[in-house]
């Protein structure tokens, strides 16, 4: 079965080296898909080629000792010559995550083949529209957002104005039922935004610091996991 057929993009994390606090990532990984998150995303603005290829092995080989080598998904963010260099290291990973600015998704799928996974950022202006006339054939989701401002990435959500425009669980519902393919929702979400996110409709929810910058992070995801699966299979009557 392909890895496109079983993604599951529920519980997302993205991690570099810049945001675990001095912890290693290779550690973080380790609790996260532990704790139950289906989808790693490598990502790093400071780390260099290298430090990314050998991030990429260790989060691969922390997946495989898990014994979940065919259900976590393993992405790179942006760098289309980290995953090619790792694959032929026979590093295990899956795919790539882009943005509209990116390397273009037709150079991705090119390149990765069909059994790859491509993710795309889905801009802030004119989300809507967007993401109704875009070409999704060679996309398997969405990553959109922010729910919140965030320091972890603070040009998340600029539009066309140089402002951040964050997105209200309503916006996120309309989105989840306007979008052909699964939706991922991040951008400074929290324990406490899990229930009503849940309920939007979305497939998932991406976080960095909830996660990778709390004192036990193990514990920040499996609490994270356990309230996005109990509100997805019970939800309350209130809805967005």
């Amino acid at each position: 079965m392909s890895i496109r057929e079983i993604l599951d993009i529920s519980a997302y994390l993205v991690v570099g080296p810049e945001n675990t606090k001095g912890r290693p990532v290779a550690t973080i990984i380790k609790d996260a898909v532990a704790a139950g998150f289906t989808c790693v995303q490598i990502r790093s603005k400071v780390a260099s080629a290298c430090e990314l290829i050998e991030m990429t092995r260790q989060a691969a080989e922390v997946i495989a000792q898990a014994g979940k080598a065919n259900e976590v998904v393993l992405l790179v963010n942006d760098h289309l010559d980290v995953i090619l260099a790792a694959k032929m290291q026979g590093i295990k990973v899956d795919g790539i995550h882009v943005g509209q600015s990116d390397i273009p998704v037709e150079v991705c799928r090119e390149y990765l083949g069909e059994d790859s996974i491509i993710g795309l950022s889905a801009r802030t202006h004119e989300l809507f529209e967007y993401i109704k006339t875009m070409d999704t054939s060679q996309i398997d989701y969405f990553g959109a957002g922010p729910l919140h401002e965030t320091q972890t990435k603070p040009d998340c959500g600029l539009d066309s104005d140089g402002k951040v425009v964050t997105r209200s669980f309503a916006d996120i519902a309309k989105l989840a039922k306007v979008s052909p393919i699964p939706v991922v929702i991040g951008g400074g979400v929290k324990l406490v935004d899990i229930p009503l996110l849940a309920q939007t409709g979305v497939d998932g929810f991406f976080v960095v610091s909830a996660v990778c910058e709390a004192d036990d992070p193990r514990m920040a995801a499996a609490n994270m996991v356990e309230t996005w699966k109990r509100f997805k299979a019970n939800p309350v009557t209130n809805k967005v």
